[in-house]
Order: structure tokens, then C-alpha cells, then sequence
């Protein structure tokens, strides 16, 4: 007996937020070892060299025309702008904590944006769910945000981060949602590749300490993030509404402070697990048919 379409795209939203929240995981285990850029740059190179052979053996559609140019700006705007932006924030000493709440608005910019730039209807009952998963994540995560030690540029580069996940996430419901993720996908790499390493080199150094903790990190960003969530994320987008897809983001700060917890013995309070509770009730009055 096969699972119906519901169900399976069910079971794909539930895992979206557990397979993105580990890219925070990874980033932990990475960033102390290579700067920012240049592990970006490396990461998109990597997810390249991975996936190119196997679009070219299977024959995967490429994207043509105008479908080119579209996946490289959202290649730019998520896997240059988003990731480059939290990835240098954390560098300079950002909280990681300030960090995830702040990019843990997306959905809600993206409801506010997905009503004029792509007529989606949100409903009454999804704003009471956006609302909710931001109080979730306050409560999360109000004991981890140390604004006093937040400076003014890593400020800068999160709210950079935000609103380029945001509108990457319209600008790919709007103009790509037809392509091909896979094929895409390369696409998406070497644009926000080249990006990264031209900053990288006017910027950094660049310097890159191989050890095996940085290449364990490498190979996880890699296959379960670059390819892995992001596919997801872009097969949820040709599927559902914006709005709907956006608050699965909710979840990832709840999914990475459990991993944490596992991985790291990060204890968890009982404000922070009602906030975890409240976020999760919020996604679900937005994904609720």
C-alpha cells in the first residue's frame, strides 16, 4: 500500500526543519577552522563537483532561457547572501541565539511580501500562527540574546540574511518553480560560488585549516544541506503557497536547540520548551488546509 501525495508531503514538511536545522550543527563544527566566505565557496564547489556528473549520466532537464538567469539570482540571494550573511554575523561574535531569532522571522516576511508580489491569500487564522510561532521563538529564545553583544555590522549582515531568504523564497515561487531542482540546482552553485569566493578573496585571507573536523562538517553541509534541504525546500515551494512552505522555518530553532541538547548536553528550561510547544502549535494553524 502506497502513501497518498498528502501524506508523503506531509512527512517531507515534518523533515524539512530537522534536516535545515542541522546546517547550524555543522556550522559549529566548521566555522572555527575556515573563514566565513571561503567555506562557503569551498561548500558550493564541493555540492558542484557532487552533483554535476549525476545530472549529466541521468539526463536531468536543464533550466533555458530566462529560467537560467532565474535560478542563478535565487542561487544568489539563498546560498550567497543568506548563508554569507549568518555564516560572517557568527564569525564577528554574534549569538547564535540572536542569531536564529532573527532569521526565524522569515515567515512572517514572507506572508507580508507573498500577498502583493504573488496574490496569495493569508488567511486570519495563518497570521494567529505566524503570530504564535514568533512569541514560540522569543520564549525559545530570549535566554540566549545578548544584545549587548551585538555590534552594528553582524546586525546588518542578519537582517541582510533575512530578507534575502525571504525574497529568495518569493522570487522562487514566482519565476522557478517549474525548473527542474536538480539541473537547477548547479545553477544556483556556481552563481552563489563565484559570489563567495570573489568576496572571499577581497575580503579574507583565505585560509582553511583541512582538519577532520572541518571536513566532516564540509562533507554534512554538502550532501545533507546544499543538496539534501535545499531540494526539499524547492520541491515543498513548487507544491505549496509561500506562506505555507515559510513556516515550516518556525521549527528549525526548536529542532536545533534539541539537537543541541543531544549533542552537546545544552540543557533546555521550561520557558524554553514552551516556547518550542508554542512554535509548533503556530505551524500548525499555518499549515492547516
Amino acid at each position: 500500500m502506497t502513501a497518498s501525495p498528502a501524506l508523503r508531503a506531509g512527512f517531507f514538511a515534518l523533515c524539512f526543519p530537522v534536516i535545515w536545522s542541522t546546517g547550524f550543527i555543522g556550522a559549529k563544527f566548521g566555522l572555527p577552522y575556515a573563514e566565513p566566505f571561503a567555506f562557503l565557496a569551498v561548500r558550493q564547489a564541493a555540492a558542484i563537483v557532487l552533483l554535476l556528473p549525476i545530472v549529466l549520466v541521468l539526463g536531468w532537464p536543464w533550466p533555458r532561457g530566462r529560467a537560467i538567469a532565474h535560478a542563478a539570482v535565487y542561487g544568489v540571494l539563498v546560498h550567497g547572501v543568506y548563508l554569507g550573511g549568518v555564516f560572517w554575523a557568527i564569525s564577528q561574535g554574534m549569538p547564535s541565539g540572536t542569531t536564529a531569532m532573527i532569521v526565524g522571522l522569515q515567515p512572517a516576511v514572507t506572508a507580508a511580501a507573498a500577498i502583493p508580489l504573488l496574490g496569495e491569500r493569508v488567511r486570519a487564522r495563518q497570521w494567529c500562527g505566524i503570530a504564535l510561532g514568533i512569541v514560540g521563538l522569543v520564549l525559545l529564545l530570549h535566554e540566549k540574546v545578548a544584545l549587548g553583544a551585538v555590534g552594528l555590522w553582524p546586525s546588518v549582515a542578519v537582517a541582510a540574511s533575512l530578507l534575502a531568504i525571504s525574497m529568495g523564497t518569493i522570487y522562487q515561487k514566482r519565476f522557478a518553480a517549474g525548473q527542474d531542482v536538480r539541473s537547477a540546482s548547479v545553477i544556483q552553485f556556481a552563481a552563489a560560488g563565484a559570489a563567495s569566493g570573489v568576496l572571499s578573496l577581497a575580503v579574507e585571507t583565505p585560509s582553511i585549516a583541512w582538519t577532520g573536523e572541518f571536513l566532516f562538517a564540509l562533507g554534512w553541509l554538502v550532501i545533507v544541506l546544499s543538496i539534501g534541504a535545499f531540494m526539499l525546500l524547492l520541491a515543498l515551494l513548487r507544491r505549496g503557497e509561500a506562506t505555507r512552505v515559510s513556516s515550516l522555518f518556525f521549527l528549525v530553532p526548536p529542532c536545533t536547540a534539541a539537537i543541541a541538547w543531544a549533542m552537546f548536553g545544552e540543557t533546555l528550561s521550561p520557558l524554553q520548551l514552551a516556547g518550542m510547544a508554542v512554535a509548533a502549535a503556530g505551524v500548525a494553524l499555518v499549515q492547516r488546509s
